[in-house]
């Protein structure tokens, strides 16, 4: 008789019936469970493990955001674009300085065009807004001013830049302008009205006059008399840099 067979030739029960690849012992029990474990909580962890993924990332996000500089539109005309000076005294220039010089990370984008109008800042609005500014400084009028033109018209050309500037999310400090003598006295009350008025009604923060303590000063202007040298951009950016960093510090008052 050979081992491990009964009479007959046929062998012994197996102490487990069950098919070679499901036969439960120890071990098998065992794995059983920890497969069991990992089918139960390995979905749950898979999820926390995303949502831990996807807070790194948004943290890391918000630190590059925060870490960027604060980026200032300086929408003007000539005395905004450095009309007659080298161009590391322009006033976007020399504010942006000032402003990093007082602790402020910030990036001042020269927008100034020479000779541009009310009407012609509306019109590249759009074009100058893909710079992806935050804050925006709007100095314009003094073209409008010097060629006479109607101040009802100037009113509605910068109260759509205002609203635009709202819709888009860009917080404005509103630089004001002064009209001549030359055009009569009703004239230069319905233009030097234009700010007052549109700064109560978007509740912005205001500097009444671009050129205070700079206009009619020899000293402070260039041979035409009308563009600030650079000692005269000083003393503008002297004027507004206090202006702009309340702006940034969300604490500038409006009017």
């Amino acid at each position: 008789m050979a081992f491990g067979t009964t009479r007959g030739g046929a062998s012994p029960p197996h102490p487990n019936p069950l098919p070679a690849g499901e036969r439960v012992g120890p071990d098998a029990k065992r794995r059983e469970g920890e497969g069991e474990l990992r089918r139960r909580y390995g979905a749950p962890r898979r999820l926390v493990n995303c949502a831990v993924a996807l807070l790194a990332f948004l943290l890391l996000t918000n630190a590059a955001s925060s870490a960027a500089p604060a980026r200032i539109l300086a929408l003007g005309d000539s005395i905004t674009a450095g009309y007659g000076l080298p161009p590391e005294e322009a006033l976007p220039v020399r504010l942006e300085q000032r402003l990093r010089a007082d602790g402020f990370d910030a990036a001042v984008i020269n927008g100034g065009v020479s000779g541009d109008t009310t009407a012609g800042g509306l019109a590249r609005l759009d074009w100058v807004l893909g710079e992806k500014p935050q804050y925006a400084l709007v100095a314009l009028g003094a073209n409008d001013a010097l060629r006479g033109l109607d101040p009802g018209a100037a009113y509605r050309n910068l109260d759509r830049i205002l609203a635009r500037l709202a819709a888009a999310g860009v917080k404005p400090l509103l630089v004001g302008m002064k009209a001549p003598t030359n055009w009569g006295r009703d004239y230069q009350a319905a233009f030097d009205a234009i700010y007052p008025k549109l700064a109560a009604k978007y509740q912005v923060p205001l500097y009444p006059f671009l050129l205070e303590g700079v206009a009619l000063d020899a000293r402070l202007n260039q041979g035409d008399g009308l563009h600030p040298n650079p000692a005269g951009v000083a003393v503008i950016v002297d004027h507004l840099a206090p202006l702009v960093e309340a702006l940034l510090r969300g604490g500038a008052k409006a009017g």
